[in-house]
């Protein structure tokens, strides 16, 4: 076969089948099958060559900060500290375990997307009809759909009969697709091919036939598979930043090391000595405790998101939640209920108001904001009655939820009727129905005959306000009078609603003979002479909570957009209504998938950052706007449930998959899922991520002053000629020790007030603040002074050079307890932060001064780590020096919070 076109949809049926060469009476015969296996493979989605799993686990520790602990580990080993070496591979191991074990869940995505495709197909071949595996489907063969199957691959339909199709997944749109046999415009997005049935959707009404097109990778399901595959891993901020700074604090300490080693060469120090102080200075200046503690903080913001149902499924996504600038959310079930909702009914010349969102039948109906008895207006009541009546779908209640079992659009009905008290029940027992005229697209209304009164039956009429109203002469009023119709106003009423992106159905009813019982949808004239009764006007009504979650993260400064595949208007109101875009008083304008197709990149990059809403949007677009905006230094959380959203959301710095409604491919490509699809538990994890930057910031802050002091002090001794205050052993006692029972602790420490009123940092703004930076170097001067002032006095004054070291190490652990306090907050002062609100912090200190103290007292320890004990006087020098320094760091702190103020006013 030639090369197949791509625009089937645009095709007239003649030109498709002679495109496939295919029999739409007879189908494909087994040869042809057989050939075009050959030619187009299997009908399933090709994986991408797997990493194999040795070569994914080695690349776990391609990293600078690994090498750093790689290093330290060896030197361990290399020293005869084989516990200390333990511990430290011990900790890269355990890191290369999780990032393999979440790598390979991720990857698991496409095999999600196999399980799309249906299993069976009934096909024509051969002339006869039969049931085939659906992974033997060529492009060419006829295919027949019944309510409930899975479509097995891409087909042009060319029989429809009621066909309904849900491909909410593809394409975002909450209400099924309604099939007809059109020739569609070649600029016809996606969601609007109403002559195409996609692989991977699911028929929820109706019977179709369509000849194949597409199979495999070819299909729309298959091209998102690819797009999948081709979406970048993005690094975390914190991943980047940190990947930064190992790198140049590998290059220091190595860069250190040397000038000691050779500095002690040239004041003629024997050279054994001299690489032993450049192995002390590199050992000491490593911050081996990073890695784990940063691994542990991250999972402790895991527990806390999941208590606010948001699960993380990759441990660096809790950071990023706290670096996100833009959040760009699916509209359908995120932002919005996910279940249609009658808002608005219209009869008898006026507009009701029904209050209550979603399936469950509570509300209240209102007029002019005052509660409306539905009996004082006979018109409005049959207009409810009519949209119980002439209907198909059920509500049923299910593990204390209530659900629609059929159409989404019959379902709003339902509830509506509900809320002012009508029984579908009672009115099925009552009204029995006699006959139906099913919906057909051509058609375009439902009608349904039941048994009214004595002698009478009532027909109700459900369906577009145009075939409705030119079937109607005459509109039921308050009291019940039928009169002459007024249809400018009724159309002017029924477009007023559909410009605030509701969709609207319009009722009516005619009053026929007991005798007759059997509605004839060919006799169109049966259709004529009816009496108008109301409309009903329905959305998908945003979240409450969703409203006052958008207007905590604007004020955080992060901006949220809206991605969606449902229709401009419906997306404009739902914004406007949420508060997407500020509290804009004018028209929210909404950008399409089609205009987005017309666009250069420039112009997209540009429409990417200024605009809010975008709608009828393809999969593709979808992540052609997140890498836009990545393009713009931003930093993207984007949210999705649908098969379409999979390639966004694993390009997006933090993709957001939704837990109750969401595919298992949105899943899969995800970094975090909600529980309870809604986007309030994002703003929830946003903060709980600021909450985690901030403690590792802490952490940080805290931990490298010990490291460098103790290199300052050890190339200080050798640029004198001294003695090694700091033994490497030692160093990595002090290392360890302090990381795991003092810096720890600051990752349980509580979010900061007032975190989601700042901005979120600038994304290629530094790891550490100059505020920070000179934090960390007065602290390491505080080390180094007193550190070498004690090792120094104690010699002087004949002590051994082992109670010397070890008022060296101890003076370090006594003012990193002081200065852990201060790290607890970074700006704002201690003394305003209860000791109490983190007792993790009160645990570290009892168990670090145990530890000293066995580390000062034990024969054993001071055999291991050549220490000796110290007297009580020691004790109480070193404890007023670590409140002094105490204090004059929070001195530090108070003079840039005046700095700051000074700035801001």
């Amino acid at each position: 076969m030639e090369k197949l076109p791509d625009l089937w949809h645009h095709l007239a049926e003649e030109d498709v089948f002679n495109a496939l060469k295919s029999d739409h009476q007879k189908g494909l015969n087994d040869q042809e099958v057989q050939e075009r296996t050959r030619l187009f493979g299997e009908n399933r989605i090709s994986q991408k060559k797997p990493v194999h799993p040795l070569v994914r686990f080695l690349l776990q520790f391609h990293n600078p900060l690994i090498y750093i602990l790689i290093v330290a580990g060896t030197v361990a080993a290399l020293l005869g500290e084989a516990v200390d070496s333990a511990v430290i591979f011990g900790v890269v191991l355990a890191n290369a375990i999780i990032g393999y074990v979440q790598e390979s869940k991720a990857e698991a995505a496409i095999n999600s997307l196999k399980n799309l495709l249906s299993s069976q197909a009934t096909v024509l071949r051969n002339g006869k009809k039969q049931q085939i595996s659906a992974t033997e489907l060529v492009p060419g063969d006829i295919i027949f759909l019944a309510s409930g199957d899975k479509v097995p691959a891409d087909l042009r339909l060319f029989k429809a009969r009621d066909l309904q199709i849900d491909e909410s997944a593809l394409t975002g749109e909450s209400v099924s697709s309604q099939k007809e046999r059109v020739k569609l415009d070649e600029e016809t997005v996606l969601a609007d091919r109403v002559n195409m049935a996609f692989a991977g959707t699911l028929v929820t009404y109706g019977q179709g036939t369509g000849v194949v097109i597409a199979t495999g990778d070819s299909t729309e399901t298959g091209k998102i598979a690819h797009l999948i595959n081709e979406a970048t891993e993005i690094e975390t901020p914190l991943t980047q930043k940190i990947t930064a700074f190992s790198k140049i604090l590998l290059w220091v300490i190595l860069a250190l090391a040397a000038v000691t080693f050779l500095v002690g060469l040239l004041r003629g120090q024997a050279a054994v000595d001299t690489f032993m102080a450049a192995v002390a200075l590199a050992v000491a200046a490593i911050p081996e405790g990073l890695p784990a503690v940063v691994t542990i903080t991250l999972a402790i913001g895991v527990s806390k998101m999941a208590g606010r149902n948001a699960i993380i499924r990759k441990l660096p996504a809790v950071e990023t939640l706290g670096s996100t600038t833009v959040i760009c959310s699916d509209k359908t079930g995120t932002l919005t209920e996910n279940q249609m909702t009658v808002q608005h009914v219209y009869s008898g010349g006026e507009t009701y108001k029904i209050s209550g969102g979603g399936y469950e039948p509570k509300g209240e109906l209102t007029l002019k904001d005052a509660p409306f008895n539905p009996h004082d207006n006979r018109g409005l009541y049959e207009t409810l009655r009519a949209g119980l009546l002439c209907n198909d779908s059920l509500l049923v209640q299910k593990e204390g939820r209530y659900l629609v079992e059929g159409d989404p659009t019959e379902g709003a009905l339902l509830v509506s009727g509900a809320k002012i008290g009508l029984d579908r029940e009672a009115l099925d027992n009552e009204h029995p129905r006699l006959d139906a005229i099913p919906f057909e697209s051509d058609r375009q209304y439902m009608a349904t005959l039941h048994p009214s009164a004595a002698d009478d039956n009532v027909l109700y009429i459900k369906g577009s306000l145009e075939k409705i109203l030119e079937r109607c002469d005459q509109m039921l009023t308050a009291t019940g009078e039928k009169v002459a119709i007024d249809k400018a106003a009724i159309e002017e009423q029924a477009k007023q609603l559909a410009g605030e992106g509701l969709r609207v159905l319009a009722f009516g009813a005619s009053y026929q003979s007991s005798t007759f019982t059997t509605l004839d949808p060919l006799r169109e004239d049966k259709m004529h002479d009816l009496v108008f009764l109301g409309l009903q006007a329905m959305i998908d009504p945003p979240r409450a909570e969703a409203i006052t979650a958008v207007a905590a993260c604007q004020k955080a400064g992060v901006q949220v957009k809206m991605i969606t595949g449902d229709h401009a208007i419906t997306a404009e109101a739902i914004a406007r209504q949420i508060g997407i875009g500020g509290k804009t008083s004018g028209k929210l304008a909404a950008i399409t998938g089609a205009e987005l197709s017309k666009m250069s990149d420039h112009e997209l990059l540009k429409v990417a950052k200024d605009v809010h809403v975008f709608a009828r949007v393809a999969p593709e677009q979808k992540l052609k706007l997140v890498t836009a905006l990545q393009a713009k230094r931003q930093v993207v959380a984007m949210t999705g449930d649908g098969v379409n959203d999979a390639p966004a959301l694993k390009q997006a710095d933090i993709g957001v998959a939704m837990g109750m409604a969401g595919t298992e491919v949105a899943k899969e490509a995800s970094d975090m899922v909600l529980t309870d699809d809604n986007f309030a538990s994002i703003e929830a994890a946003v903060e709980e991520g600021r909450g985690v930057y901030d403690n590792l910031i802490k952490f940080i802050s805290w931990i490298l002053p010990t490291n460098l002091g103790q290199g300052l002090v050890i190339m200080l001794a050798v640029l004198i000629g001294a003695t090694l205050p700091v033994l490497p052993v030692q160093a990595l006692w002090l290392n360890m020790t302090t990381a795991i029972f003092l810096g720890l602790m600051l990752a349980f420490e509580p979010k900061e007030r007032g975190i989601m009123n700042r901005p979120p940092r600038e994304p290629d703004s530094p790891i550490l603040s100059a505020e920070v930076i000179g934090r960390i170097f007065l602290i390491s001067f505080f080390l180094l002074f007193g550190a070498f002032y004690l090792f120094q006095m104690a010699l002087a004054e004949g002590r051994s050079v082992e109670e010397a070291r070890t008022l060296a190490v101890t003076l370090f652990v006594v003012v990193q307890s002081f200065y852990l306090i201060n790290c607890r907050t970074l700006s704002t002062s201690i003394f305003q932060t209860s000791i109490f609100s983190n007792p993790w912090v009160i645990g570290g200190v009892a168990l670090m001064l145990i530890s000293q103290l066995l580390f000062i007292y034990t024969p054993v320890m001071n055999t291991l780590f050549q220490s000796a004990p110290i007297t009580l006087n020691d004790w109480m020098v070193m404890i007023f020096y670590g409140l002094f320094v105490l204090l004059v760091v929070e001195g530090e702190k108070t003079l840039w919070r005046m700095k700051r103020q000074k700035t801001q006013g």
